[in-house]
């Protein structure tokens, strides 16, 4: 995984890089056996890297974490969720492109 701004999420540290952020997180619900989650996750990265000091973005593999998937009731992936203040204000569900996910994230800015 590539980049600063792109954090690999796990139950252990969802409270503090999640939860207690101080700005808006984008999270990416996937897991390695999802081949549209391996499709879009360049794409992501990249994402990551221009909206880098704008938007925190973290990757969250729902079946090492489930318990957390399970808790935001993810039942598709991949499933991008931004949380403010520690709550969920939007989500993209399903396999889109970058182009889309581009749009989803300027309209949560």
């Amino acid at each position: 995984m590539a980049g600063e701004n792109l954090k690999v999420l796990t139950a252990e540290n969802w409270d503090a890089e999640v939860l207690q952020a101080s700005g808006s997180v984008i999270v990416d619900f996937w897991a390695t056996w999802c081949p549209p989650c391996r499709m879009i996750a360049p794409a992501y990265e990249a994402l990551a890297e221009e909206y880098a000091g704008k938007l925190t973005f973290g990757k969250l593999d729902t079946d090492a974490h489930s318990s957390i998937a399970q808790q935001y009731d993810v039942m598709t992936i991949p499933t991008f969720a931004v949380f403010r203040n520690g709550a969920v204000v939007e989500q993209l569900i399903g396999p889109k492109n970058k182009a889309v996910l581009k749009q989803f994230i300027d309209g949560c800015l």
